[in-house]
Order: C-alpha cells, then sequence, then structure tokens
C-alpha cells in the first residue's frame, strides 16, 4: 500500500523514461581514460529540513537560530562542532557524525540556501511578483521536477541529468554505447534525455530476465524471444517497444557479466537502503573500464523526509542512513584509487519553514543547503550564504522562514558539469536559466 509520500515520489518519477535503452556490443576489453568522472546524485525525497542538517555557531547566528526555530532548534550539546576554513565555526547535527568528520577533513563542502529560480530573486520582488518566480512554489510533485530538470517554469520532458547524457553521446565521450546515466533508485525524470535513455537496476537482484536459466532449453527460449523483438511488425510503437526491450537485455547482461569478473570491495556498507544503491553504484564504478565508460552519471535517493509532525524522530532515523552510506561510499572510491574522480552530491524537494508547526514539525518551503563530497572537492568550506533567521526577515517569503535561494540549481549543476567535463558553451543547452546569473560556477570544485 503506498504511502502519500511514496505516491508523491512515484508520481514524479513516472514522468521519466523507461528504465530501458538502446545498446551495441560493448568491448570487453576497453580502457578509460585517465579523466573519468562520475557524479553521483543522492535525492531526499520529501523534503529535508536542512535547517537542522548545519547551525551556524558564531553567538549572533546561534542566539537567532535557537530563538527562532524554538521547538525544532538543535541545542549546542546535540550539534557536532567543526570549523569552516574561513575560521567560522558551524555544527553539523549529531546524527550527522560521518558528515561531520568528512567536513573536518576537508573532504565534503556544504552550498548553502540552493533553490529553483528563473533568475536572482529578492523578498520585495517575490512579494510584488516584479520578477518570474518558479511555478508553483512549495509543491513537493513540483519542487523535485524543477529539481531534476532545472527548469523553474513549465514541464520539460528532459531532465538536466538526462541532457548531459545527450552530450556526452553526441561529443562521443564514452567509447561504448552502454547508458550514461544509471538509476539505482527507480524511474527519474533527472535521467531522461532527448537521444538517450537511462538504465534502472534494483541494487542487490538479478539482472538477468526472469523465468530464464542456464538450461538448454532456457537459453533456447530466450534466443527465441531475442530474434522475435527483432522482426518487423510494421507498427512504429511495437517496433519501438521491441527494439527498447533488446536492448534493455543486452544491456543488463553485459553488465552483469563486468560485475561478475570484479573481486569483492573490501568496504563495508550498511545494510539500509541507500547503503546497497551506494555499494551497487561503486561496484559499477569498480568495472567502468571494462564497460568502456570515460563519463557516468548515477541517480540514488533516500525517502521520508515529509517532516510535518515529530521532525525529530524521522531525522534521528534518516541523518545516520545518510551519513554512514556517504561515508562508506567515500572509503570505496577510495579504496579504488577513485575519489578523486567521483563527486557526490545531495538534492532535496525543498527546505522547509524555519518556524516549527504545532506538532514539532515543519512545513514545505524552499531554500535549503546541500553536501557536495570526494577528492575534488574544496572541503571543509560553506559556498554561498546563509539566510537570515529571522522570520519575515529579509530572506524571507513570508512570516513562516521559506527562504528565498541566493544560488540556483543551475549554479549548482554547472558547477558539477563543469568538474564533468561540460565546457562553459554548452552549459546553456543544458541550463537554460543559467545566462540570468552573473556566477556559472561557484567554485566547489576543483
Amino acid at each position: 500500500m503506498l504511502s502519500r509520500r511514496n505516491f508523491i515520489h512515484l508520481g514524479t518519477a513516472s514522468l521519466g523514461t523507461l528504465a530501458l535503452r538502446r545498446f551495441a556490443e560493448i568491448p570487453a576489453l576497453a580502457q578509460t581514460g585517465p579523466d573519468y568522472r562520475a557524479l553521483v546524485c543522492v535525492f531526499l525525497y520529501g523534503g529535508n529540513d536542512s535547517n537542522n542538517t548545519i547551525v551556524p555557531m558564531d553567538d549572533a547566528h546561534l542566539k537567532a537560530y535557537l530563538a527562532t526555530r524554538a521547538s525544532l532548534a538543535i541545542q549546542p550539546t546535540s550539534l557536532t562542532p567543526v570549523q569552516s576554513a574561513a575560521g567560522a565555526p558551524y555544527g553539523f547535527f549529531a546524527p550527522l557524525a560521518e558528515v561531520a568528520s568528512l567536513f573536518s577533513t576537508k573532504e565534503l563542502a556544504v552550498v548553502a540556501n540552493v533553490g529553483s529560480l528563473v533568475q536572482p530573486l529578492t523578498r520585495a520582488q517575490y512579494q510584488a511578483a516584479q520578477l518570474p518566480i518558479p511555478s508553483n512554489l512549495f509543491s513537493h510533485a513540483d519542487q523535485q521536477q524543477q529539481w531534476q530538470t532545472s527548469i523553474a517554469q513549465g514541464n520539460s520532458p528532459t531532465g538536466w541529468g538526462g541532457r548531459v547524457a545527450d552530450y556526452v553521446k553526441a561529443q562521443a565521450m564514452n567509447s561504448s554505447p552502454f547508458p550514461t546515466f544509471l538509476s539505482v533508485a527507480g524511474n527519474t525524470l533527472e535521467g531522461a534525455g532527448a537521444k538517450t535513455q537511462m538504465l534502472a537496476i534494483a541494487p542487490g537482484q538479478s539482472l538477468a530476465l526472469a523465468g530464464f536459466n542456464n538450461s538448454a532449453a532456457s537459453q533456447a527460449r530466450l534466443n527465441a524471444l531475442t530474434n522475435l523483438l527483432t522482426l518487423n511488425s510494421g507498427v512504429s510503437l511495437a517496433q519501438a517497444a521491441n527494439s527498447t526491450m533488446s536492448m534493455s537485455i543486452a544491456d543488463a547482461k553485459a553488465l552483469a557479466s563486468a560485475l561478475g569478473k570484479a573481486a569483492p570491495l573490501k568496504t563495508q556498507f550498511p545494510t539500509t537502503t541507500l547503503g546497497k544503491q551506494l555499494q551497487q553504484v561503486a561496484q559499477i564504478i569498480q568495472v567502468q573500464a571494462g564497460l568502456g565508460m570515460r563519463r557516468q552519471v548515477f541517480f540514488c535517493s533516500v525517502g521520508s523526509f515529509d517532516t510535518h509532525t515529530g521532525e525529530f524522530p524521522t531525522l534521528n532515523t534518516l541523518y545516520p542512513e545518510l551519513s554512514q552510506g556517504l561515508a562508506a561510499f567515500y572509503t570505496a572510491t577510495q579504496e579504488l584509487g577513485m575519489a578523486q574522480n567521483v563527486t557526490t552530491f545531495t538534492e532535496s524537494d525543498f527546505n522547509r519553514t524555519f518556524q516549527a508547526t504545532t506538532g514539532d514539525g515543519s512545513d514545505h518551503a524552499w531554500g535549503g543547503h546541500h553536501l557536495a563530497l570526494g577528492g575534488a572537492v574544496h572541503g571543509g568550506q560553506i559556498f554561498g550564504a546563509f539566510p537570515t533567521f529571522e522570520l519575515g526577515g529579509p530572506d524571507d517569503t513570508d512570516t513562516r522562514g521559506r527562504w528565498i535561494p541566493t544560488t540556483s540549481i543551475d549554479q549548482y549543476g554547472a558547477t558539477l558539469c563543469s568538474w564533468f567535463g561540460i565546457p562553459d558553451s554548452a552549459l546553456n543547452s543544458i541550463f537554460p536559466n543559467l545566462p540570468n546569473f552573473t556566477s556559472r560556477n561557484l567554485g566547489f570544485l576543483g
């Protein structure tokens, strides 16, 4: 039985393409160049209250935070203190212990107050509707869609990750047609391309087509099926479906073959949903050379961040899953000698209101803080600006602490893509609103 949150997630995911794609022969011994790059998205479905992810701990900010957040304020004794490279004190919520450690060792950075924007926007402009405002603000489905497409107004059939995959294909950046975008969290609009399709797999599950085994009779039936899929029915829709199914079978076979030749990773992953997803991603990165890949984008997710009531019990469960999963994955990239080549980052529907609800929860809001992790990340730093902790203040849309973003999804994504190898001349086609912002690279990646 679907919960409301899972229904929201499923509804948004259904906008994406099917987890199937075109496939051709993959060279078994293909070698990638030294410039392999991978982006790994961890989407926090439901709207993470990032006001309680990291808290400024200088006297003025901490005093305002404690007074204004009221029942949702984390007491200083439950914050893990860290110091930014600029010398300012911050604290991560204690269940994010591994995240705090990665920040302190300069392998993780925070990008503050990011959200969907058409162009820079002030409180006065927002309240007077003087400039374009993203469609249907504070809506789960719409804000998930905007994060995954970077299109702040209107609908888009493609996601920004899918447009990245289209560019990779057009420039032949990979030496095989294996999919550039791979999801271990179901179908997602973020991976939908105009010329490419994602591959979605379930972590730890068999990649083989159900109902077949290695017996001669079973293989004969499988061969008959694959031959039938190549027949021309004369019906365009049927032909497209047959082609998609045929290539998906081949994709899965190639991936299973590559994974079957890899040695087990020594890194121990948590047995949580995210831990299993990130373990699968690490295993695929391990065999990227055999798949002929130089550029890959991965999609993972954690759900249930829609904390209208009882927020602390929820975060006390979800934050350790996120923190421990990220730490294990980073350790695995170090084990593979790939820490410099892999950047992991978070996305979420939106932040949540700074003002608490009567049930010790929070409502839907807007700009929030995100994490970037990897050997190429300029860690231990805060990029962007924290809002003023004042209800009805200069960064609030109204009087509840719905922060107007000071950094756009476009800038955040463009910084990731620049490191990934997308030239500046191509970024506008991936992030159409990027020209509206002065800064195109936020500087958190080297």
